[in-house]
């Protein structure tokens, strides 16, 4: 890729691999873009879900099914690929997990019956946690160590994006022309990222002595194993309401179905300038602001369960705790310092971590509601959840001081 001799005012000094104030806002769009072609396939799913429930003959509950296999997909495929691809050059892995990821979608698209799509929503799943992780390495290299963070928060901002656009959009095409076009859309994102890559991404080359055992010494640090706890308990609080909002809304604070795509688009707002916060602030304080993320989790959704009612307090409230995403950027970032010469695995771990909390939080959320507490409930799990990782990060921080 072809640099120029200046950089940004707003990056500083020339970056670890030389790349300038444009080519830096250019690799960072084209990592934005597969982020975004990953949100609207994760999410969307989820409001197509519906459509393809009746057209492959299978109840809405069977029809979760595909996005446990998604996830699971996720938590498997993030460690395989990246120990696999130890000697294969960042940006080549890019293009190769978002071909993948084509195929996977594209598959989705052609589903036959509802086992088969089973198989390809699992197929599609294996490069998502594997392309973020790669992702936030190749943005961490293109800007100084001071700014690295909100590199990476960029790479995730395309999947807030898509919370907040992307899913609106796809829900319309599928209620317009049919759910398959929604994934064939999906398809035609991740071939344009594998272009954008192909084109602006730094061709870095294989760090010497790299090697898929190098990649599993990350297993053996402990503090990989707590950040990444961090992030599978504290997240968790965030997805017990998030499964449950929907119902939710409707059950407890009177909202029409119509109005409901329309707030979770509120949701996204918060997520999306979580994002951003969050990034900024994991650069000026480092891990205190992990605490801080926590607690302010905690709070918030602890007051879910008092807004649930009334929809002004309810819409205020889910922004807020939409914010709790600015966490991820921080944990991918810590990765990074406590991996050692085992980066691959530890950054694609991470969203395997994330699914976790995907499980978890509502796993836990479905029993408090089963057990009669209410659908506000799922905001006090989520509190505990909040709490949980609170502790975890305690945990690391005293480990990390200890060692």
């Amino acid at each position: 890729m072809a640099t120029d001799t200046t950089c940004s005012d707003a990056i500083g000094a020339q970056t670890p691999l030389g790349v300038d104030r444009k080519a830096v806002a250019l690799v960072l769009l084209a990592l934005a873009v597969g982020g975004f072609a990953i949100g609207v396939a994760e999410f969307a799913a989820m409001s197509v879900l519906p459509d393809f429930a009746a057209d492959l003959g299978v109840n809405a509950p069977m029809a979760g099914h595909a996005i446990s296999t998604y996830a699971l997909g996720v938590v498997v495929g993030a460690p395989l690929l990246a120990v696999l691809g130890a000697r294969v050059a960042r940006w080549k892995l890019l293009v190769g997990f978002m071909g993948l990821f084509a195929i996977g979608n594209g598959l989705s698209a052609l589903s036959p019956s509802f086992e088969w799509m089973l198989v390809f929503r699992f197929f599609s799943g294996l490069p998502h946690g594997a392309y973020f992780g790669v992702a936030s390495l190749v943005a961490a290299s293109v800007v100084p160590l001071a700014y690295r963070t909100r590199a990476v928060s960029t790479t995730l901002l395309g999947l807030t994006v898509a919370t907040l656009l992307g899913v609106p959009v796809a829900t319309a095409v599928s209620q317009s022309f049919g759910w398959r076009w929604t994934f064939v859309g999906v398809a035609v994102l991740a071939v344009l990222t594998m272009s954008l890559i192909a084109l602006f991404a730094p061709r870095d080359r294989v760090l010497a002595g790299a090697s898929p055992l190098r990649e599993l010494g990350a297993l053996k640090r402990r503090q990989v194993w707590l950040t990444l706890g961090i992030g599978a308990v504290g997240f968790g609080g965030m997805f017990a309401v998030y499964a449950y909002l929907a119902s939710t809304l409707k059950e407890v604070t009177g909202v029409s179905a119509q109005a409901i795509p329309w707030v979770f688009a509120v949701f996204g707002v918060g997520m999306l300038a979580g994002n951003l916060i969050g990034g900024w602030a994991a650069d000026r304080f480092g891990m205190k602001a992990g605490a801080v993320m926590l607690i302010w989790s905690a709070i918030v959704l602890a007051l879910f369960s008092i807004a649930a009612p009334h929809l002004w307090a309810v819409l205020i409230v889910i922004v807020l705790i939409g914010a709790g995403l600015g966490l991820g950027p921080l944990l991918q970032t810590r990765l990074m310092d406590v991996a050692g010469d085992a980066q691959t695995l530890a950054a694609a771990m991470n969203h395997s971590a994330f699914n976790t909390a995907n499980a978890l939080g509502p796993f836990l959320g479905g029993l408090a509601i089963a057990g009669g507490l209410g659908w506000g409930s799922t905001g006090l799990v989520g509190s505990g959840l909040a709490l949980g990782g609170l502790a975890v990060w305690a945990w690391a921080m005293w480990d990390a001081r200890r060692s």
